[in-house]
Order: structure tokens, then sequence, then C-alpha cells
């Protein structure tokens, strides 16, 4: 069986279709149900229910990053295997990506309007990561879910023990940014140095303070 060799204009055609799929559209996912799918609305009040749709909107943002994070490591990774496993993770992504969206929704609230910004430096970063080499973009994914799972206990932390739905998506999520990073790590994924690790804290911190709000 041959296998097709994309020219550079394919892979930019491709990469354009997954962005605007991403931030506008409705991204593949795998076979997995969402996680609130026959969960009750949990009784919050107005201020409760405005807290919980921005911390949910923080992380629909979040995995818009982690979707182009993911594309651009398997554009510039340079063995198969790194970038069949990214490409994996990217679409488990997806399905994150699309439970957040429809828990937005319920809780009659938008998308951050700073996506398509946030996207475009978050998949500069992955490009960079692959370019520099697989072990660092591995190792780059190990420290990134590390960070998200941190952040998502803190949201766990905030998000009323009532609001069933929120809850039961996020822990999914946690547990499948555990694996993620399992993953990376199991493949070679290298210790980022300290400064690296800083640098994306402080990255971390500007999005999730900026698109509460916006």
């Amino acid at each position: 069986m041959s296998t097709r060799h994309y020219t550079p204009l394919d892979a930019l055609l491709i990469q354009g279709d997954r962005a605007l799929r991403t931030l506008f559209g409705r991204p593949p996912q795998t076979e997995r149900p969402n996680p609130a799918a026959g969960l009750g609305e949990g009784d919050l009040g107005s201020d409760q229910r405005r807290h919980v749709a921005r911390l949910m909107r923080i992380n629909h943002t979040g995995e818009v990053c982690a979707q182009a994070l993911y594309q651009g490591q398997a554009l510039t990774a340079r063995l198969p295997e790194t970038r069949h496993r990214l490409e994996r993770s990217a679409q488990e992504e997806n399905d994150h990506l699309a439970w957040c969206e429809t828990r937005l929704r319920e809780l009659d609230d938008r998308k951050s309007l700073l996506n398509p910004l946030w996207y475009a430096g978050a998949f500069g970063l992955g490009a960079a990561a692959g370019i520099v080499g697989d072990k660092w973009s591995l190792g780059f994914v190990v420290e990134t879910e590390r960070q998200v799972e941190r952040h998502l206990d803190d949201h766990l932390e905030q998000i009323p023990l009532q609001d069933e739905k929120s809850r039961a998506i996020l822990e999914q999520m946690r547990a499948d940014e555990i694996h993620h990073a399992q993953v990376a790590r199991a493949a070679g994924g290298a210790e980022l140095p300290a400064p690296v690790r800083r640098m994306m804290r402080w990255g971390s911190r500007l999005m999730t303070r900026s698109v509460y709000w916006v």
C-alpha cells in the first residue's frame, strides 16, 4: 500500500482546515460520549452560574491551546511514531473542546473572543518545540499536561458540588491529561529546563486571567 506524501502547500491547507475547525467549527472527535450526558442541572445561584461559566470558558480556551500545541508539534515532529502519538492525543483533546463548548452553551455563555490569538501563539510554541527535537517536544507535552492537571484541580475546588455536569467533564479531562503526560514521558520526553517551565506558567496565568473576562 502506498503512502501519500503531502506537498508543503497540501500541509498548509490541511493545517488551515484544522485551525478553522478548532476555532469555529466542529473538529473530529473520538468515539467517547460526553461524561456529563444524562446528568441533571445543579441548582446554582446567578453568581455561581456566572463564575462556573467563566471557568468553563477558560477550560475551553485551554483546549484550543492544546489543539494548537499538538498540531504544531505534529507538523514538525521528526519520527512518525511521535507524530502518531501527538495526533491521537490531539483527537482526545477535541473531545474536551466539544464537551466544554456544550457546557458553555448550557450555561448561556460564550467562547472567548481571544481564542484566535491564543491559538496562534500556542501553535508557534508547538512547532518550535517539534523543531528542537522529539524528546523536547514530548517533554513539552509532559510539562503542559502537568500544569493543566494542577489548573483543573483548582477549578474542581471552585465548582460547587451540585454542579455535577461541569465536574464530570473536568474530572474526565483531568484523567486524560494525566494519561497524555504518562504516554509522552514513556515515549522519551525530556524534563524541560526550569526557565522554560516558569515561562509556561506565566503564559498560563496570563491566559486564564484574560479569558475569564474576555
